[in-house]
């Protein structure tokens, strides 16, 4: 039954989603080039409420969960297991307070309405998978940024999306130079559930009536431990709060 209100939901939570992003490519334009960052930010803010907001016609729904008291005074490295694109805007809103980047493949700078400029000129890094200096540049430059403006970032360490919502063992390389320009940024584990059930059969049809989770969990002081170590860690915790 889920499957099959899927085929008739799905089109509009699509519709709904690209007419959100069309609209809010030349909000985000005004935004930044009269308000600069601040105002550009609050738009992209905006954006992302109304981006997570198209799940719920499809009878899913998001729960963000933060037993924690986080620094909004101090960068932090977010570690988040991977399985679904749905994932990334319920990220930026809830995570909106710590000025949150992402790190992105450079071919999502072109062509996609609103995602794109704010690639661009969000401030988060874009990397070229094909070329290893110009990603360890950019990361280092993301590093150095969120250093000097107290800005977190959100990773991927699994490097790819999971298609059955099983943890993949959690790369180090990328936080390794994000921590060389930024040593005191806090690490801080979120388990994501249940995104993947979502597009289990694809992107037609969404599943429904399924319910996505972000959980916050400890956070992780660097420094104690290698890098290495202290992302070993972070996987495990994920593991651990998702039942694996």
């Amino acid at each position: 039954m889920k499957k099959f209100l899927g085929y008739i939901l799905s089109p509009v939570a699509t519709a709904a989603f690209f007419l959100v992003l069309c609209i809010f490519q030349p909000i985000q334009w005004v935004c930044y080039r009269f308000g600069g960052y601040s105002a550009h930010k609050k738009s992209v803010d905006l954006l992302n409420l109304l981006l997570t907001s198209t799940i719920y016609i499809l009878g899913d729904t998001v729960t963000f969960i933060n037993k924690y008291h986080l620094p909004e005074d101090r960068p932090i490295i977010f570690l988040a297991n991977h399985q679904s694109l749905l994932e990334i805007p319920p990220l930026i809103w809830f995570l909106r307070k710590y000025h949150a980047k992402f790190i992105s493949k450079i071919e999502l700078t072109k062509g996609i309405p609103s995602i794109s400029y704010n690639l661009k000129y969000g401030g988060g890094a874009n990397i070229d998978r094909k070329d290893a200096r110009q990603s360890l540049s950019e990361l280092a430059k993301l590093g150095t940024r969120m250093k000097e403006n107290k800005w977190s970032t959100v990773i991927f360490p699994e490097g790819t999306r999971s298609a059955n919502g099983k943890v993949k063992s959690f790369q180090a390389g990328g936080i390794a130079v994000i921590l060389k320009k930024c040593p005191g940024a806090l690490l801080v584990p979120i388990a994501i559930n249940n995104s993947w059930k979502i597009v289990r059969y694809g992107i037609y049809p969404l599943n429904t009536f399924t319910s996505m989770t972000l959980e916050v969990l400890e956070p992780i002081e660097p420094g104690l431990k290698s890098v290495e170590e202290l992302v070993l860690e972070a996987e495990n915790k994920i593991k651990k709060a998702l039942g694996q």
